[in-house]
């Protein structure tokens, strides 16, 4: 007979098996499969669990897995266990785009959110943050949106100051985020604040940040307020996608094993404000080569599966 555990791991399993016609022959496999991993000794290569997308386990989950907190694997590449969901409103935060369920994170990153959003309404006076995504409650690929934010060490704040209200389920859900830049090289000068150049050296220069991504024209007006001086600014990395929002990446926790560091940035320059700039001022980064005429089309990469994963994260699946 199976245990409590190993039936709320079939249901998980049916359900999304529900979602997708086409797996429904191998339902009895299935079952078999989620059962092995609920005991903990799967047989990968026999069960079609191990085939299905990563981001549908994941993405499938309402619950954190009662698990102790660990960041598990790399932060595009692993899961969460022992999540726990920030709080929709707090007195320097509210969480936006409730409908996503993407407020869970390490109790670690829960802690420094709302400590790190006092600091800021006290050291750059903005009011409040506006919390993005984070994670799911057992992290893992999500559906849309990130190839990171999978082990609850990310969080997105947006560029818009909290209103001075607690905003509705509605407002949350509608509400449009200010846009800081007008294209990929130049900043939206008509919204962009000092209060917002202070907001992230704050956030820059806590301990526990190992890196926050920002549009390159953010990191270049940064780099303009601060004299091309501060170590904090080498935290600071252009990337594609971050124009209404920061992204802020903590380390891993101390005593979190199973968590992988990304490398620390060290920019030849000491801020990053030189040739790694300079690099997404070019052509570079925005033009894509096309293929010569004739070559074969490169063959779609197959969908992340449970097995591409951490081993940890069969159990951060299969737990209630």
């Amino acid at each position: 007979m199976l245990s409590a555990k190993s039936k709320q791991c079939l249901a998980l399993l049916l359900a999304l098996l529900l979602a997708a016609p086409a797996a429904q022959s191998q339902t009895a496999d299935d079952q078999s499969g989620l059962a092995q991993l609920a005991t903990g000794s799967p047989a990968p290569h026999s069960l079609s669990i191990f085939a299905l997308p990563a981001k549908s386990l994941f993405g499938a989950q309402k619950s954190a897995a009662h698990l102790r907190a660990s960041a598990i694997g790399t932060y595009a590449l692993g899961c969460l266990a022992g999540a726990q969901q920030l709080p929709i409103t707090g007195d320097t935060w509210q969480v936006m785009r409730l409908s996503r369920n993407r407020n869970w994170g390490t109790p670690q990153l829960n802690s420094f959110l709302e400590r790190i959003s006092e600091e800021a309404k006290a050291k750059s006076g903005w009011n409040g943050f506006l919390v993005g995504d984070m994670a799911q409650p057992r992290g893992g690929p999500m559906k849309t949106g990130h190839a990171s934010h999978q082990i609850g060490l990310d969080a997105d704040v947006w560029f818009t100051p909290m209103p001075d209200h607690v905003m509705s389920a509605a407002e949350r859900e509608d509400m449009a985020p200010i846009e800081m830049v007008k294209n990929h090289s130049t900043l939206n000068q008509d919204a962009w604040t000092e209060s917002r150049d202070k907001l992230i050296q704050t956030v820059a220069q806590d301990p526990q940040v190992a890196r926050i991504f920002v549009h390159p024209p953010i990191k270049k007006e940064l780099c303009r307020w601060a004299g091309n001086q501060g170590a904090w600014l080498a935290k600071v990395r252009p990337l594609y996608g971050h124009t209404f929002h920061f992204h802020i990446r903590m380390k891993c926790p101390e005593g979190m094993s199973a968590c992988k560091n990304q490398w620390e940035p060290h920019p030849t320059d000491g801020t990053g404000c030189g040739k790694e700039l300079a690099y997404w001022y070019s052509d570079a980064p925005w033009v894509h080569k096309k293929p010569p005429p004739g070559a074969p089309k490169p063959k779609p990469r197959p969908p992340l599966t449970l097995a591409g994963l951490p081993a940890e994260c069969r159990a951060v699946i299969a737990a209630p």
